[in-house]
């Protein structure tokens, strides 16, 4: 399925890489060793098959260095291809060209690497039910476009922050005195359209949570923190529905379809964004 970001949100990002690669002086050695002028085309070519994110990296660091280059893109955020395929060509002045490469084949190869890795891990649960959904470990200032990089792979988004949803964590439950009164508190504070989730690292603590609904005060989600595959299977058949049960820690490409099995709603994966490899894209002149 394809999709895109708004340029608003991509654009202040690939401008702060070019700045960084373009350090204080520019790009010395086109300045050195390309004519003022010249023109050059060129295509991004996959070297892997993988799934498609960043693409309008690529759009916007080129612009940036040229405005009047000419982009053409082949295949948009989300479409799969194999290796050869030629997802961008771009024809502007070389100066320019040669400066946003790196910056371009930075974003796309690292975006297009979560994407790739996302598909890898919905597939691996196919026919389950569950679904399977990132964390907040991005990388510091990629945040948006690697969750977009996840979507691109067929998962789902977590929170996007702090401040988009409630998520009482055993620090919170500690300062507050157990997972009952931290999930009163939190209903208590929450608006009618924000979640609340609560992280239970045991069944004692699942049942506390259970006896809330009684209350009307119990969370919409509860992740269930490294349980054993046996106790997601008890914890599916005691909350029975009632709540949405989300599983983290633990999770592999070896451990995932097993999880998924015991029946929960959705598996987090933090290695989607902090452990996804880079997916090799290259620049080739024509």
């Amino acid at each position: 399925m394809s999709r895109t970001l708004p340029d608003m949100l991509i654009e202040p990002v690939v401008r702060m890489a070019l700045a960084e690669d373009l350090g204080r002086a520019g790009d010395v050695t086109a300045m050195a060793c390309i004519p003022q002028g010249a023109r050059m085309k060129a295509a991004f070519v996959a070297r892997k098959p993988g799934v498609l994110a960043g693409i309008d990296c690529v759009r916007l660091a080129v612009l940036a260095m040229d405005p009047k280059a000419a982009v053409e893109v082949r295949l948009r955020d989300g479409a799969s291809f194999d290796r050869g395929a030629v997802l961008a060509v771009v024809e502007a002045d070389a100066r320019a060209f040669l400066s946003a490469e790196r910056t371009a084949l930075n974003l796309i190869g690292r975006m297009s690497g979560v994407a790739t890795l996302t598909r890898t891990y919905v597939e691996a649960v196919a026919g389950t039910g569950a679904r399977i959904a990132d964390t907040r470990k991005t990388t510091p200032g990629l945040r948006a476009l690697e969750k977009h990089a996840v979507a691109c792979g067929g998962g789902m988004n977590h929170r996007f922050g702090l401040d988009d949803a409630i998520l009482i964590k055993d620090n919170h439950v500690a300062v507050c005195g157990g997972v009952s009164e931290a999930v009163r508190r939190a209903r208590a504070f929450a608006p009618h359209l924000m979640k609340v989730e609560v992280e239970v690292d045991g069944l004692d603590q699942l049942d506390a949570v259970l006896d809330l609904i009684a209350e009307g005060v119990a969370p919409d989600v509860v992740m269930l923190d490294n349980f054993s595959l046996a106790d997601l299977r008890t914890a599916v058949a005691r909350v029975a529905g009632r709540l949405t049960l989300e599983a983290s820690g633990g999770v592999d490409l070896t451990t995932v379809r097993a999880i998924a099995e015991t029946g929960v709603d959705v598996i987090s994966v933090g290695a989607l964004t902090h452990s996804a490899p880079v997916l090799d894209i290259g620049l080739d002149a024509l």
